[in-house]
């Protein structure tokens, strides 16, 4: 009797990456070097808003080392702006709910020349023997500039009279993008409560192990450019060099190599990262760049930055019935890439939550300030949209005096209406909101620490208990859904090479940065060909490698990618069932996949193991039948019908020293719904780190300006960055509910723990201080911010019992 197949799916193996990056293997950018490359510094804009009179470079090409500056002029002609991935509509052009901007959009370009936008634009790239020669140099250039008035808040430069920063756009507004759905007038009508508030998403820093960095080297007899790149998308990396620098995709290789983080900020193509390319080729030698600490919080996206006014309309039993408002999104200096996709495909869509809120009428609104330009950070408008709307269920259920776990219950998508369309158009695939906050409550033990904040905790400090759920996009973007992003749809391939000796070697276009691709990536292929583990190998990374692909991020390589991977091998199976028939001259129907290899049914002395299979597919003995190839090699390509909706609750417990307005988290645990859970260990390693970045936003981070817009946290002494002994023992448990979007079953979860986490957080810090008469605090939950509010309450006593 054959044994059953070891299944790998659902196990927690352990990740077979972490060797090499524990014992200092990993190749990441900075590791590579190649003989005759020169380094390269970039000079950025010290102001953040201002004419320039002039660059003066020949200081820089006195320095010992320096070799060559390049500036704008000398690019010109030669380059093109740098194209957008995600774009509102053309001027003139109209899409369900979108206003065409005013005029064209101001491009993306690599060096500016004339006006300078943020402190860190690029101006001017010194090339010299070493990267401290090329540092050296970059400090003796000289730039002239002519002060202009700056701005950096959205709703300063939104006001009546602010400085406009591009040609065309008096309002600094390049895309307004509306949601309206149901009845909102009516329902607001109707409703016998309604609440209003103002809501911060700070900005904070995409902090990364790895900053940013590219190796480019150009071959003038070859006419290629091989790029070594730290980045989520390398196959779209070479699409934009291509465009960029006019050259053929098949004369151009990108490599990612290891990628130390990205959370987003390695997604877009940047103006510095195009511009050493194109040094690399001015000068015929390689050119290496990798981004300093400093230059890290200058000039690479920042994360959230958004401003909401929302009002919702509520029965007496908390039943929230619709949302409207606007929610003003700071886009910095330009419009990256892909920033216009963050508010209004994620964050706009999302406000409905898991909620069955059956009316919204709410605008979305891009804005251009003097501040480096935004993009996706870890959740990428989903975090935003999530803490609005948890918030709001906490304020409504402090006006009725309600408990807050039990307003969202009422609230909820129940699990019977699945699938759910939202006022905002999006159908939700699976979920039971109910199991998850109901799990959530227990591990925490709810009714207890409600119980302990009734009575006190006997020094003084103050107790409360937050809640977070969430429901999130994954999945992206599917092509019949792309045209309401401005996005083209975004599928993926894999390509299943079978060797003679029936070890496996898969290829993909989704590119790890630290999720553990390699182990759950094969864990799908030895279910799927029903092979040892150890038997596949996962590449990726390389555009020569790889077939096309559009990379990692959006919750999208496991749902996207790894069903692409199920769907290559299925076709292998297939192939390996004709072959097996052929050779034993049978029915394809009478051959059954058994562990390790293939048998004609009931007859076991028939079975070919897969490798003998394999080899004897490959050294032909007879002619093949018409329309078969050699081999068992097959590819397969995967655009999903739908996203896929990743949900959950997180819950949080604080106490707060009314003294000092320190805040110690207590006890933290997240119930988070993917799906199918391919690796346990590795999916509980996400939603630790998204949790830690949930948590940072909360409490310690923030991007700060000045009001001339000059950075105040562009270095480690002065923006907060979390240690280890500021989080708190992280506990998750899960439940799951399998998309059928997917024949896996999976959704995402490497964006899910800093989702969750912030409104959970914020939620019972407000919990705690509603007992002295503070209704509410902007994050970050600083201990100065909270001590200000309390002393400012003038209150020490309870105000009253939650729920």
């Amino acid at each position: 009797m054959q044994q059953a197949p070891e299944r790998y799916v659902g196990k927690a193996v352990r990740r077979r990456e972490d060797p090499r990056f524990l014992t200092g293997r990993g190749v990441f950018l900075d590791d590579r070097n190649l003989p005759g490359q020169l380094h390269a510094h970039f000079v950025r804009a010290s102001q953040a808003h201002a004419r320039i009179l002039g660059v003066d470079v020949e200081p820089a090409l006195a320095v010992p080392g320096v070799v060559r500056v390049l500036t704008a002029a000398d690019l010109g002609g030669q380059v093109r702006p740098i194209p957008w991935v995600r774009r509102p509509p053309e001027p003139g052009a109209e899409l369900p709910g979108q206003s065409a901007p005013p005029a064209p959009l101001p491009p993306l370009k690599l060096l500016t020349d004339d006006v300078v936008r943020w402190a860190g634009e690029p101006i001017a790239v010194v090339l010299a023997e070493s990267a401290a020669a090329a540092a050296d140099g970059a400090e003796a250039v000289e730039v002239a500039y002519d002060p202009l008035p700056a701005v950096c808040l959205v709703e300063e430069a939104v006001a009546e009279g602010a400085p406009a920063l591009h040609e065309g756009f008096p309002d600094n507004c390049p895309f307004r993008t509306r949601y309206k759905g149901g009845t909102p007038e009516a329902a607001f009508e109707a409703a016998p409560h309604r609440l209003r508030r103002r809501l911060v998403n700070h900005r904070v820093a995409p902090f990364v192990m790895e900053p940013r960095g590219v190796l480019a080297s150009y071959d003038p007899h070859q006419e290629t450019l091989d790029i070594w790149i730290s980045t989520q998308r390398p196959h779209h990396s070479r699409l934009m060099y291509g465009q960029v620098l006019g050259l053929p995709e098949h004369k151009i290789r990108v490599s990612a190599g290891d990628v130390g983080g990205a959370f987003g900020a390695k997604e877009p193509m940047y103006p510095d990262e195009a511009v050493v390319a194109f040094a690399s080729k001015a000068v015929g030698r390689p050119v290496k760049w990798v981004e300093d600490r400093t230059e890290h919080f200058l000039a690479t996206t920042h994360g959230r930055d958004q401003v909401a006014d929302l009002e919702v309309a509520f029965d007496d039993d908390g039943v929230i019935t619709a949302m409207r408002g606007r929610v003003f999104g700071n886009m910095g200096a330009y419009l990256y890439p892909n920033s216009y996709g963050t508010i209004s495909g994620r964050t706009g869509p999302l406000l409905p939550q898991s909620y069955r809120m059956g009316s919204i009428d709410v605008e979305v609104v891009g804005v251009f300030t003097n501040t480096t330009p935004t993009g996706p950070y870890r959740g990428a408008g989903r975090p935003e949209a999530t803490y609005y709307t948890e918030r709001l269920i906490d304020e409504v259920a402090a006006e009725l005096g309600l408990d807050p776990a039990e307003v969202r219950r009422r609230n909820y998508v129940p699990v019977e209406a699945m699938p759910w369309r939202t006022p905002t158009g999006l159908e939700y695939d699976s979920g039971d909101y109910a199991k998850a906050l109901d799990l959530a409550l227990a591990e925490i033990g709810y009714q207890t620490v409600r119980e302990l904040q009734r009575t006190g905790a006997g020094d003084g400090r103050l107790i409360g208990v937050g809640i977070g759920s969430y429901v999130e996009i994954g999945g992206v973007t599917p092509s019949a859904l792309a045209p309401l992003e401005g996005s083209p749809g975004l599928w993926e391939s894999a390509h299943v090479k079978v060797h003679p000796s029936g070890k496996v070697a898969i290829s993909l276009g989704t590119c790890g940065h630290g999720q553990g691709h390699e182990t759950t990536f094969a864990q799908i292929a030895a279910d799927a060909l029903g092979l040892p583990y150890d038997d596949i190998a996962i590449i990726y990374g390389d555009t020569e490698t790889s077939p096309f692909g559009f990379g990692t991020f959006g919750s999208r390589s496991a749902a996207v990618g790894g069903t692409a991977i199920l769907m290559a091998c299925r076709k292998v199976i297939e192939k390996a069932r004709r072959r097996m028939a052929y050779l034993l001259e049978a029915d394809e129907e009478d051959v059954e996949q058994v562990p390790g290899g293939f048998q004609i049914k009931g007859m076991p002395s028939t079975r070919i193991s897969f490798a003998e299979l394999a080899a004897k597919a490959l050294m032909l003995t007879k002619p093949l039948p018409d329309g078969e190839d050699p081999g068992l090699d097959a590819i397969a390509y995967f655009d999903p019908p739908n996203y896929t909706f990743s949900s959950g609750t997180h819950a949080c417990v604080v106490e707060v020293d009314r003294e000092t307005g320190k805040i110690e988290i207590t006890d933290f645990v997240a119930v988070d719904d993917c799906g199918t859970v391919i690796n346990p260990l590795v999916a509980e390693g996400q939603v630790h780190g998204g949790v830690a970045q949930g948590i940072a936003q909360a409490l310690y981070e923030r991007i700060v300006y000045a009001p001339d817009g000059q950075p105040m946290t562009a270095s480690l002494m002065d923006y907060a960055v979390p240690n280890a002994r500021q989080m708190p023992a992280i506990r998750t448990a899960s439940v799951s509910s399998p998309t059928p979007v997917n024949p896996i079953g999976v959704k995402g979860i490497g964006e899910s723990g800093a989702i969750g986490s912030t409104p959970a957080v914020v939620n019972a810090v407000m919990d705690a201080l509603r007992q002295v008469g503070v209704e509410h605090l902007d994050m970050p939950l600083t201990p100065e911010r909270v001590w200000a509010a309390i002393t400012s309450a003038g209150s020490s006593g309870p105000v009253g019992p939650v729920g």
